[in-house]
């Protein structure tokens, strides 16, 4: 009997896949958890939540974290013409994808997602209150 590969992360919500059997032929090519992240792939606004991540913490101290809400903030209000969103509950509809992004980039190393103030080891697995960061290294 093989060993069983390990999981790897979606390529739209970044939460882990796990092995299963009837991957066993085709696990190098599965890159979904789900038909629903098929379907979705990684859209625009997806992209514009992994830009307003990464902006908002070069823009403040390296020890710094900031919210997702932070960033479904403001891509809402870079999304309406006038640049202020169009209700104060504009940004809500953004918060999963905003956490889907920073899952992303934790995959691609640049950020940490923490939760009272200790690193999560696995995103997918975060319930609750998030915060991310700047990668620290050592």
């Amino acid at each position: 009997m093989s060993a069983i590969p390990p999981g790897k992360p979606c390529a739209v919500c970044g939460r882990t896949i796990t092995w299963r059997r009837k991957w066993a032929r085709d696990w190098d090519q599965v890159r979904y958890c789900s038909d629903s992240c098929r379907r979705a792939g990684v859209r625009p606004v997806d992209t514009a939540l992994e830009e307003a991540v990464l902006r908002l913490l070069a823009a403040r101290p390296a020890t710094a974290t900031i919210c997702p809400s932070e960033a479904a903030r403001a891509v809402a209000a870079s999304s309406s013409p006038t640049g202020e969103p169009a209700a104060d509950d504009a940004w809500r509809a953004l918060m999963e994808p905003a956490r889907a992004a920073a899952r992303r980039l934790v995959v691609r190393g640049e950020v940490e997602i923490t939760q009272g103030g200790r690193v999560v080891a696995d995103p997918s697995h975060a319930k609750g209150p998030i915060r991310i960061r700047r990668r620290r290294t050592g």
